[in-house]
């Protein structure tokens, strides 16, 4: 008897590819894992820098992990998941993207060894989820608390987050830069601390050394006069900050004028400049002594405005704009009609001051001082690049221990302590979660284990010292990576803040989780409408 033959079904596209079961798990893992171990040698006091090239040929040398994590173009789906954890590291504190993504890294590699030993994907999950919760807990037990008051506290913060950076050979003075910085923009609302970063600006000029760096009290806009018959220097500047243009307007639509005889094409360049007169009247009527625009100003216009006395600076930037705003108390204006008395801003003292080769305009002494710039000087661009990137995660860090006013000891120590408690826990438990806890402990441990590693030093040992001092209740103790022997962390003066901890879990435990969750990765073909893959991506790693 004849078998029937059936007709093949085709569900997905022609040329969509397909990767299911423990293939897809495994894929997934090794690209997550390869992007860990790309930033993981940058970690550390010792950690090596990166030089990354982009297609124009620009170069950025780094050790900060989500600047290496963008400038890769990172091409394969698991992978720019652990991108996003940095990324996301990087926007709520501001530091410690290469330990949420090392232990993202160190989680997926020991799940993968759960799974060969046939324990089911939601059973990790479940296992890290018990695990992270804990975690939390702990940190929270055993974090000190800091006030803005604590001066030496918040020295150690900043210069912790600057160690092993480009910026370390001036870490004392950067420090007490960023410090002064968060203390003038710090607010209380409802009792607890509130940092807006954005109010500190960080300008960066080549030129001198990385210690000649200065706070300005106040913003400084990388703009100059626009006409040398303005004054130099104003003192209780009135100003006003438009956002249109002091120009004569186009029309719309396009148009055409027909001229006759000579005379007419004169009164047309009269109508003009008695418009533009008007427009400088109104400001000087105004009572405005200072002119910021956001837009262009006509030159007949700075002519009008310098005769005034008005000192005038245009196509400043709508952040810069937004700044000046919040200081001075001034109404941003997109009429000039509607220009009043009421809607200027004070300023102590604006001026036109030389940096470098550079003229720019500082307004300072405003009444607003919540809004500081830190002027960032070094020998060359790719020096200040990696400063100002130094002084950011200062400036994250110590917001991030003020808001919560909460810190931890450093160099590896809370996580040898974590790892500790996590194994304490884990024997409370039974089933198959229990193997999943310990594999969490287990990776939490990676950070002390690669701060000996890339200091030259034997993990093992370092790791078997740490545990024993921990055990005796020393909680702090730590990895000094320079004598290779075992510290009191928050004795030689290396803290963090709470959040990067607390940060760093999470996101690291929820990307793992989602990684794990996955068995079957399908990617369509798209047909001719799919775009070409741009350049780059990292070599090695599969592609689906």
């Amino acid at each position: 008897m004849a078998q029937p033959q059936y007709q093949p079904i085709f569900i997905l596209p022609e040329g969509s590819q397909r990767t299911t079961g423990k293939s897809a798990q495994r894929t997934n893992i090794m690209a997550a894992r390869m992007v860990a171990e790309t930033v993981r040698t940058t970690l550390g006091p010792k950690g090596m820098d990166k030089m990354l090239v982009d297609s124009l040929g620009d170069v950025t040398i780094t050790n900060d992990g989500v600047t290496i994590l963008e400038e890769m173009s990172v091409e394969h789906p698991s992978a720019k998941m652990i991108v996003e954890v940095a990324k996301t590291q990087e926007h709520e504190i501001g530091d410690g993207t290469t330990t949420a993504v090392v232990l993202a890294g160190e989680l997926l590699k020991n799940a993968e060894q759960l799974l060969d030993q046939n324990i089911h994907p939601t059973v990790i999950a479940r296992g890290y989820r018990l695990a992270e919760a804990k975690a939390q807990e702990i940190l929270n037990q055993i974090a000190e608390h800091v006030s803005e008051h604590d001066a030496s506290v918040l020295m150690n913060i900043a210069t912790t987050a600057m160690t092993g950076k480009g910026a370390e050979s001036a870490k004392e003075k950067l420090a007490q830069l960023a410090i002064q910085a968060v203390q003038k923009v710090l607010e209380k609302e409802d009792g607890k601390n509130a940092i807006d970063k954005d109010n500190i600006q960080i300008e960066k000029r080549a030129g001198g050394a990385i210690d000649d760096s200065v706070l300005i009290d106040g913003i400084l806009l990388d703009k100059e006069r626009t006409h040398e018959g303005m004054p130099k220097v104003l003192k209780n500047a009135k100003i006003a900050l438009i956002d249109s243009a002091i120009e004569i307007k186009n029309t719309e639509i396009e148009a055409k004028i027909q001229i006759n005889d000579p005379g007419q094409m004169q009164a047309f360049i009269d109508m003009e400049e008695k418009m533009l007169r008007a427009k400088a009247e109104k400001i000087a009527a105004s009572g405005a002594t200072v002119v910021i625009c956001q837009k262009g100003i006509d030159d007949l216009a700075q002519h009008f405005l310098a005769k005034k006395g008005i000192y005038a600076a245009r196509r400043v930037k709508k952040s810069d704009m937004g700044k000046l705003a919040k200081a001075t108390g001034a109404r941003l204006i997109t009429n000039l009609d509607d220009l009043s008395a009421a809607d200027l801003g004070k300023a102590g003292r604006v001026e036109e001051i030389k940096i470098g080769d550079e003229q720019m305009t500082l307004v300072s002494e405003c009444p607003n001082t919540k809004s500081v710039t830190i002027l960032v000087r070094g020998g060359t661009e790719h020096v200040i690049s990696e400063v100002k990137r130094a002084l950011e995660d200062a400036i994250g860090d110590l917001a991030a221990a003020l808001r919560t006013g909460k810190v931890v000891g450093g160099a590896g120590a809370t996580e040898v302590e974590l790892a500790r408690q996590i194994r304490q826990f884990s024997d409370s438990l039974s089933g198959r979660e229990q193997l999943a806890v310990k594999a969490f402990a287990d990776a939490v441990e990676i950070i002390p284990r690669t701060l000996a590693e890339n200091s030259g030093l034997d993990p093992i040992d370092l790791l078997t010292e740490l545990k024993a001092s921990h055990d005796q209740g020393q909680k702090w103790a730590g990895v000094n990576v320079f004598t290779g022997k075992v510290m009191d962390a928050w004795k030689a003066g290396v803290v963090e803040p709470l959040q990067i901890k607390t940060q760093a879990l999470s996101s690291s435990t929820e990307v793992a989780e989602m990684i794990l969750r996955i068995d079957d990765v399908i990617q369509s073909s798209g047909g001719d409408k799919t775009p070409a893959a741009p350049p780059g991506g990292m070599g090695g790693m599969p592609e689906y």
